[in-house]
C-alpha cells in the first residue's frame, strides 16, 4: 500500500492506494471515526463491495443508502434523499458518511456531509478510476442543475480516501477509458514525462494492468493533492485541474447527461483546449496530433457531433470558473504546461468551435 497526503494544515488527510483494501477491516476502522456510519453507495457498485465494507464495521451502527446510478441522478432531490436517511436514524455530528462507488456517489455523498447538521465527517473509497485518480481527492462536492455541471455545491474535504485498486477489476471497459481521460488531464496540465510515458504504456493501461494502473492512481493524485494543498477553494492554481473540463461540461450538460460519461467528455474538451491553444499561436500542431493520437487510442472521443457550437458555448458561458462575466479558459503552453487566461480571442474560440462541434 502507498500513501500519500493533502496537506491543508489541521485538516490534512492521507490518500491511501493498494490492492484489497477493502478486505483490510482494521486499516477501514483506522481510518473511519464514529460508531455511527452511513455508507452511500448505488444499484451498480452495492451488490458487488457493500458486504465487505459492511463487516469491517460490525461493532458499529451501519446504516445504507443505496441510490440509482448514472449522471442524470446527479440531483438535489437524490441528495436529499441521502439527508432523509441521516435524518430519520438520528445521527449525530459524530457520524461518518462513507462514499462507495464513482465521482457521481462520492460527489453527493460529500455535498449530504458537508449539508448534514453544517457538516459531519466523510471518507472517500473510489471504486472507479476516474473517481481515484481525480474527483474523490481534493473536497470538492455537488449536484448538477439543469442550467449546467456542478453548480450547486461545497467544498468539504474527506478525512480519509481509501482507494483499493482491485475494485478495478470488475470496471467496464468504457468506464476505464472515461478515467483515462482524466490521467492525460494530468500529463497535459503539468507533467511532460508522465504525457510520454502514457504514450509508451497505452496497451498496458487498456488491458487493465495492475501495476500499470496502480502507477497512474498514485502520480495523478501526486499531482492533484501538491495543486490543492496550495490553493484548497480554487483561487489560482486550482483551476488548472479543469483544463478540458469548461468544454467537456458543456457537452455533458447540452445532452443531458445522457450521451457521454464525463471522461469521455473531458477527454473531447482536452482536444479543444489543445487546439484552442494552436488557435492562440502557442502550442504547434505536432502536439497538438499526439494528444489526438492518444485520445483515439484510448478510444475517447475527438469530436462531437449533435450539438451545435453555439449550443456549446451557450452551456460554456454558465462556467463557474467565470470572473466578471468573462469566461475563463485553461490553454496550453505546451504539453505539460498549462495556465488560467480570460484572455483570448473570441475568433479562436469560435473557430474551435466550429471545428469540433455539429
Amino acid at each position: 500500500m502507498n500513501t500519500l497526503k493533502v496537506e491543508l494544515g489541521e485538516r490534512s488527510y492521507p490518500i491511501l492506494i493498494g490492492e484489497g483494501l477493502l478486505h483490510q477491516p482494521e486499516l477501514l476502522r483506522q481510518h473511519v471515526p464514529g460508531r455511527d456510519i452511513l455508507v452511500v453507495s448505488n444499484t451498480t457498485v452495492a451488490p458487488l463491495y457493500m458486504a465487505s465494507l459492511v463487516e469491517a464495521f460490525s461493532g458499529s451502527r451501519v446504516v445504507e443508502a443505496i441510490l440509482p446510478d448514472g449522471e442524470s441522478h446527479k440531483t438535489l432531490t437524490t441528495v436529499a434523499r441521502i439527508l432523509d436517511v441521516l435524518v430519520a436514524n438520528r445521527f449525530g455530528r459524530d457520524c461518518t458518511v462513507i462514499a462507495l462507488g464513482g465521482g457521481v456517489v462520492g460527489d453527493m455523498a460529500g455535498f449530504a456531509a458537508a449539508c448534514y447538521q453544517r457538516g459531519v465527517a466523510y471518507v472517500q473509497v473510489p471504486t472507479t478510476l476516474l473517481a481515484q485518480v481525480d474527483s474523490s481527492v481534493g473536497g470538492k462536492t455537488g449536484v448538477n442543475h439543469p442550467g449546467g455541471k456542478n453548480l450547486i455545491g461545497a467544498f468539504h474535504q474527506p478525512v480519509a480516501v481509501i482507494a483499493d485498486a482491485s475494485t478495478l477489476a470488475t470496471l467496464p471497459v468504457r468506464e476505464l477509458r472515461a478515467g483515462i481521460a482524466e490521467v492525460i488531464k494530468y500529463g497535459l496540465l503539468g507533467d511532460a514525462a508522465f504525457f510520454d510515458w502514457l504514450e509508451s504504456h497505452m496497451d498496458e493501461l487498456l488491458a487493465a494492468d495492475p501495476k500499470a494502473l496502480s502507477h497512474v492512481i498514485q502520480r495523478s493524485c501526486e499531482i492533484k493533492a501538491e495543486i490543492v494543498g496550495r490553493d484548497e477553494r480554487e483561487q489560482g492554481d486550482r483551476a488548472l485541474l479543469n483544463l478540458g473540463h469548461t468544454f467537456g461540461h458543456a457537452v455533458e450538460s447540452a445532452t443531458h447527461y445522457t450521451r457521454w460519461l464525463h471522461g469521455e467528455a473531458v477527454g473531447a474538451g482536452l482536444l479543444m483546449a489543445a487546439s484552442m491553444s494552436q488557435e492562440c499561436g502557442m502550442v504547434d500542431g505536432a502536439q497538438v496530433e499526439r494528444l489526438r493520437v492518444l485520445l483515439e487510442r484510448a478510444g475517447l472521443p475527438v469530436r462531437i457531433d449533435g450539438v451545435t457550437p453555439e449550443v456549446a458555448l451557450e452551456h460554456m458561458r454558465i462556467d463557474k470558473k467565470a470572473l466578471g462575466g468573462r469566461m475563463r479558459l485553461i490553454l496550453l503552453r505546451r504539453i505539460g504546461e498549462s495556465f488560467v487566461t480570460a484572455d483570448y480571442p473570441e475568433q479562436a474560440l469560435h473557430r474551435t468551435l466550429d471545428a469540433y462541434f455539429g
